[in-house]
């Protein structure tokens, strides 16, 4: 083994890099940028409101100030809403389900024994909702059990119930549109992102621009033949997601699952319809960006510009309104905050295609699908001039 001969494939690699800008930003500046963007979004979240609705013995006034008081002195912004002393379980279950409160409490007015305290929360978090459930159950008893009001007569027993899946839901049921919608985008683009880079190096895309046909009818057509593949890719996807094969053992093969058979209360034709508008405004975007490209590990080098910031700002691990006020600027602008509150409206909330949300959210979806075919027709006519 000769040492000159691996110094020299070593240096000519190094110098390979120091010609190239791109992969030395991609090296030094963007894993800067994106951990940057981390700790902004996790140092500078602003608390939660968590807003509850009160009905029966805990609706009265005095209850309701005792009950913020207490809030206020354990650091929990808590927006209490009454419901009127004679409210139903109904009321409050109508309450959480409109979007009214975050969470319900119905404590029934009796006389004698230990109360019975209903909650009811969306059950479209499970992990955020069992912490606000341990919450609420120590700022019930600190509220009302010591101060000799009366309103709990002994330990009271707590019931928890939800309005969307079930109280056993797992993470895994809730991240499901996540997994739906960012994971298709995500090989969508890279997909698109390449082949289309493929026909421009070889020459393919320059003998079409010399025929008749122009750059919007060819940025359609690469549209329409990717998005073919983006199709099948959602349905498989899709399909994976919600459905649940289970493989005998064969042999020395032990037995197997195929699919993740999560809970879903929507329309799964639905939910696939709105991953599948995101997927093709990843095609468009897949063949925007790659006109800027020379190499596949340009493309590669898009990824943690385009789809790490959706990831970390597109409301998949915290609400969008949760963010620094300038942030939710940029959210609002990104097609994966548009999918993922579709997505979860549909799959966690059986939302159907009549829903307002719903609506908006694919409209603004495929608006950006539209913007992106402008965007990759104008630069294709500004490469080749």
């Amino acid at each position: 083994m000769s040492i000159a001969r691996v110094l020299a494939v070593a240096r000519r690699i190094a110098q390979g890099f120091r010609r190239d800008e791109r992969t030395l930003g991609l090296v030094f500046v963007v894993p800067i940028v994106v951990t940057a963007l981390l700790g902004w979004v996790l140092r500078d979240q602003m608390d939660a409101t968590v807003r509850v609705a009160v009905a029966g013995a805990i609706a009265d006034q005095a209850a309701q100030s005792r009950l913020e008081t207490i809030a206020a002195e354990s650091g929990i912004d808590l927006e209490v809403r009454s419901l009127g002393l004679n409210a139903s379980i109904e009321d409050v279950r109508a309450a959480v389900r409109a979007g009214r409160a975050d969470v319900g409490i119905l404590i029934p007015i009796q006389y004698g024994g230990p109360p019975a305290v209903q909650v009811v929360t969306e059950g479209a978090d499970p992990a955020a909702e069992s912490g606000m459930m341990g919450a609420l159950q120590m700022l019930l008893l600190r509220a009302f059990e010591p101060s000799g009001s009366g309103l709990l007569n002994g330990p009271p027993t707590f019931r928890h119930e939800t309005v969307y899946l079930s109280p056993d839901a797992d993470t895994l049921d809730v991240l499901a549109p996540v997994f739906l919608g960012y994971f298709g985008y995500f090989f969508v683009f890279l997909l698109t992102g390449i082949s289309f880079l493929r026909e421009r190096v070889g020459g393919t895309l320059d003998r079409l621009l010399a025929t008749p046909v122009t750059r919007v009818e060819i940025v359609l057509g690469y549209s329409l033949g990717f998005g073919l593949f983006a199709t099948l890719q959602v349905i498989v996807l899709t399909l994976f997601v919600l459905a649940r094969i289970d493989v005998p053992a064969i042999g020395p093969i032990p037995a197997f699952t195929i699919g993740l058979d999560v809970q879903s209360v929507g329309n799964p034709v639905l939910a696939f319809f709105v991953a599948l508008v995101l997927s093709l405004g990843a095609v468009n975007l897949g063949v925007f960006l790659s006109t800027f490209a020379r190499t596949e590990l340009q493309i590669i080098q898009f990824i943690p510009l385009v789809i790490v910031p959706q990831g970390l700002l597109g409301g998949i691990f915290w609400p969008v309104d949760r963010l620094p006020d300038i942030l939710q600027v940029v959210a609002r602008a990104l097609p994966m905050t548009y999918a993922v509150d579709g997505l979860r409206e549909v799959m966690l909330k059986g939302a159907g295609l009549g829903s307002a949300v719903v609506q908006g959210d694919l409209a603004v979806l495929a608006g950006i699908a539209v913007l992106f075919v402008a965007l990759a027709a104008g630069t294709i006519k500004r490469e080749v001039a």
